[in-house]
């Protein structure tokens, strides 16, 4: 596990963005897995501006985001296909059939969650995977428990994600009570691994995460049985480690 500490957000998120453009220049048809959420705002705005520059083209690239609302359309300011599609795909040439988000509007869960493990399959799996981490060690959506779930499911969010994603709402009561999410296996599946966390609330469940203990109680933890994974962190979300 390798980690880089950078002096703040922007240049955590400049530094992010570098790692996901070599991606995108030594492999132009790259499959990337993305997250949603505060922490990589700042890295899609970085590689937005190398696209303008005409430094990056994404017309070769696939892509996979990790979660999704659940019961939330599409249209809806809060869904995370808004969020990529506002922050993000709107602003580069990534080509549309190659975009591909759970649907959080599906008349068959199970079905939906199958399928998206397999489009992954069939697109060769994911070369990097951009992670973000909640305040209690989830990651993706998949949340502290007794078991952790290998593929892609729908599951309940517990009170803390809840209370923590409220901010992005009007009241705690709009957030949704459940997501779908790749699972833990999933994630560790692809080839290199990015995670991304900010500010002195990230602290302690980023010293959970390179430990050296593996819990349930922590899924980030589980991010050390991968050969290749890097952590972007700023000086607080840092803070904790020796």
């Amino acid at each position: 596990m390798r980690i880089i500490i950078e002096k703040d957000y922007k240049a955590m998120s400049k530094k992010a963005a570098l790692i996901v453009a070599s991606q995108v220049l030594l492999k132009p048809k790259s499959v990337l897995g993305l997250a949603t959420g505060s922490t990589p705002l700042g890295m899609y705005r970085e590689l937005i501006e190398m696209y303008k520059r005409e430094e990056l083209d994404f017309s070769g690239i696939k892509t996979f985001n990790l979660d999704e609302y659940y019961h939330l359309p599409p249209d809806n300011p809060q869904s995370y296909y808004y969020f990529m599609y506002n922050n993000f795909f709107n602003h580069i040439n990534i080509k549309p059939e190659n975009i591909r988000l759970p649907k959080g509007i599906s008349q068959d869960v199970k079905r939906e969650c199958e399928e998206y493990e397999t489009a992954i399959e069939k697109a060769g799996g994911i070369d990097l995977q951009v992670l973000g981490i909640g305040e209690n060690g989830h990651i993706g959506f998949n949340e502290p428990g007794e078991h952790l779930r290998v593929q892609t499911q729908l599951i309940n969010l517990t009170d803390e994600t809840i209370n923590a994603n409220s901010r992005f709402f009007e009241s705690e009561d709009e957030v949704p009570r459940q997501a779908i999410t790749m699972g833990l296996g999933s994630i560790l599946k692809a080839r290199r691994i990015l995670l991304l966390a900010n500010g002195k609330k990230k602290a302690q469940a980023i010293k959970k995460t390179v430990s050296g203990y593996l819990t349930t109680k922590c899924p980030a933890s589980f991010l050390q049985t991968h050969p290749d994974v890097t952590l972007i962190l700023d000086k607080e979300a840092a803070s904790l480690l020796s």
